[in-house]
C-alpha cells in the first residue's frame, strides 16, 4: 500500500475507487503542502518529492498550481514527466495520459472528477470557483472530448461545511442570486454537487468531513491555520479520448 495508507495520512474517495482511479485528501499528519508559508522549503519540497515517488507507479508525472481562484482548468497533454507548477490555474483534467494532480487547501472545497475510461479531473473551488462554476467547466470540458457527464463521478472532498462558512451578503448574492442585509451561512458543497447535476452528473457524493470541525485532522484557514492540505487524483486513460 501507499505511505498515505499505511500511515493513515489521507482521507480517500471510495466513489472514485469505486471506478479504478485513485484520489484522495491527505491530512495534516502528512504536513502542510504550502510552498508560501515559513517552513523550510526543503521539508515542503520532502514531501511533494515522496508524494510524487509514491505516485509514480501509477503515473510518471504530478501537476500542481499557482492558484488564484479562478476558473481556469489546465489540460494536460502527453510530452513531459516529473513534477509541473502551472501558472494561474484552479483545475487539472486528463483525458489521454496517465498524470498525477492536486490542488491545495485549507478550506476551499477539492472536487475530484472521473471517468470509468480512466479520464480525470481535480479543481479547487472557493466562493469565487463555485460563483465561476468552475466544476461545470471540467464537467464540459470532459463533454467536449466526447465523454457522457452521465457517466461521470463527482466528489466533493473535505472543506468547511455549510454551517461553519459564512459570506457577507454580496458574496451570498453571488452564489445564490438570493438577497440578505446580513452575514449569511452558505454551503458551497451543496452548490457545487447542484451545479453538477445541472451539467448532466448522475453521481455525486459529498465528504463529511469539515476542516474547522474536524481541525485536528485537516488544515483550517478559517482557524488560523497557514498549512495546506492536498486532493489528489491520478488519471489513467486506458485509450486516447475522442475530441
Amino acid at each position: 500500500m501507499a505511505w498515505w495508507n499505511d500511515l493513515g495520512l489521507a482521507e480517500p474517495v471510495p466513489a472514485m475507487a469505486a471506478i479504478g482511479i485513485v484520489a484522495f485528501t491527505t491530512t495534516r499528519g502528512a504536513g502542510s503542502f504550502a510552498l508560501g508559508s515559513a517552513e523550510p522549503s526543503d521539508a515542503i519540497w520532502s514531501r511533494w518529492l515522496a508524494l510524487a515517488g509514491a505516485l509514480s507507479p501509477h503515473a510518471p508525472r504530478l501537476a500542481f498550481a499557482h492558484q488564484v481562484h479562478g476558473a481556469t482548468v489546465v489540460t494536460h497533454r502527453p510530452g513531459w514527466n516529473g513534477i509541473l507548477r502551472v501558472p494561474d490555474a484552479d483545475g487539472h483534467l486528463s483525458l489521454e495520459t496517465p498524470t498525477a494532480m492536486a490542488v491545495t487547501l485549507a478550506d476551499c472545497v477539492p472536487v475530484f472528477i472521473g471517468h470509468p475510461s480512466g479520464a480525470a479531473s481535480v479543481v479547487h473551488s472557493g466562493w469565487q470557483g463555485t460563483a465561476a462554476r468552475i466544476t461545470e467547466k471540467a464537467v464540459h470540458r470532459m463533454s467536449a472530448a466526447g465523454l457522457d457527464p452521465a457517466d461521470l463521478v463527482v466528489h466533493c472532498g473535505p472543506s468547511i461545511c455549510g454551517q461553519c462558512y459564512e459570506v457577507g451578503p454580496e458574496v451570498y448574492q453571488k452564489l445564490t442570486g438570493q438577497v440578505t442585509a446580513y452575514a449569511t451561512p452558505v454551503d458551497l458543497r451543496a452548490l457545487i454537487a447542484e451545479s453538477a447535476q445541472r451539467a448532466g452528473v448522475k453521481e455525486v457524493s459529498v465528504s463529511i468531513a469539515c476542516t474547522r470541525h474536524h481541525n485536528d485532522r485537516f488544515f483550517s484557514h478559517r482557524t488560523g491555520d497557514i498549512g495546506r492540505q492536498l486532493a489528489v487524483i491520478v488519471a489513467h486513460p486506458q485509450v486516447t479520448s475522442p475530441r
